[in-house]
């Protein structure tokens, strides 16, 4: 644990250097308030500061006060020491965002102590936010193959749409759907199943670049948005992504299985002002398209299928959250 000590008294300094050490801890010595602000701004800053009250630059009140106005920063326990022990100075300083306050002279032992219960604090403080990074992991993404869960991709997707047309640029929405996926459930088991999802979501993320997102959109099928990419780019990439699944089987419990995806793939800008609904309804046609032509293929989006998403839309049909996709039967 690295500890930071603020003083401008080069005497105190040594005192708390030798003890720190001592106790075993890693000591990083400022000796004035600007000097420590800018150490506790770095990366890998101290977790705990020790800073004197009155010091040139600015003091330690300032230090705690631009400490705690850092929300996104990991929390630093702050113990304030100073000479000065009349209340109305010790609610000042708890004021100002300090943690505890020491009052010089000091006796050791009772520095070691507030420092335990420092480190018990922050401890307790790194649990809670692992535990909130994993209830959010969870509410955001699939259990089984730990990508993009459906209403965090779509909601994703309305984002980049949204950036797209600030920018006039384009949004490439790619369906790919399991190849008949309920076969492999019927022969092999639906824990096999298991394992050729997570082996195809770990082949389409490991093709697409570190900006794009993969979602399971629903059973075997996967959302993949491109932002950046227009009409002739998608072709490609779709066309890409079903050679790397197909190309080699997948290796499993039960032994290798065979397995291949088909894909469905629309450019917002072939559809400029389209909402979300009827470019993933024009995907999924399309998709539904690849699935008639023989499978283990791609399909663009034609005019054709925009206008019936239109009319789809047009006619009130449900979000695409409600939708059962034409190629539930795989």
């Amino acid at each position: 644990m690295k500890i930071l000590i603020a003083d401008d008294d080069p005497v105190s300094c040594r005192l708390l250097d030798g003890l720190l050490n001592k106790w075993g801890y890693e000591v990083i010595v400022a000796r004035n308030g600007t000097e420590a602000w800018e150490i506790l701004q770095a990366d890998h800053a101290p977790r705990v500061a020790l800073l004197d009250w009155m010091m040139p630059g600015i003091d330690g009140l300032e230090v705690c006060r631009r400490a705690r106005a850092r929300s996104s920063q990991p929390y630093v326990y702050i113990m304030l020491l100073t000479a000065n022990d009349k209340v109305g100075n010790v609610v000042e300083g708890l004021d100002s965002g300090a943690d505890d306050y020491l009052t010089k002279p000091f006796h050791p032992q009772e520095l070691r102590a507030r420092l335990r219960v420092g480190l018990r604090m922050l401890e307790l403080e790194s649990h809670l936010v692992e535990a909130r990074e994993n209830l959010r992991f969870k509410a955001s993404h699939d259990a089984l193959t730990s990508m993009w869960n459906r209403g965090e991709i779509i909601e994703l997707l309305g984002r980049e749409l949204s950036r797209a047309r600030r920018d006039g640029s384009s949004v490439g929405v790619l369906l790919a759907d399991i190849d008949h996926f309920k076969k492999i459930n019927d022969t092999r088991g639906h824990l096999v199943g298991d394992e050729v999802l997570r082996a195809v979501t770990g082949r389409l993320k490991g093709e697409v670049r570190s900006y794009d997102a993969v979602g399971r959109y629903g059973g075997e099928e996967f959302l993949i948005l491109l932002p950046g990419c227009d009409k002739p780019k998608l072709t490609a990439k779709a066309q890409q992504l079903v050679k790397i699944v197909g190309r080699t089987s997948i290796e499993t419990s039960t032994g290798p299985v065979p397995t291949t995806i088909s894909i469905g793939g629309i450019a917002s800008t072939d559809c400029p002002g389209a909402e979300l609904k009827r470019l993933l309804r024009a995907a999924d046609t399309a998709l539904y398209r690849a699935k008639l032509a023989g499978r283990n293929r791609s399909e663009m989006a034609l005019l054709s299928d925009l206008e019936v998403s239109s009319a789809s839309v047009d006619a009130a049909a449900p979000a695409p959250e409600a939708v059962e996709s034409p190629t539930s039967d795989k």
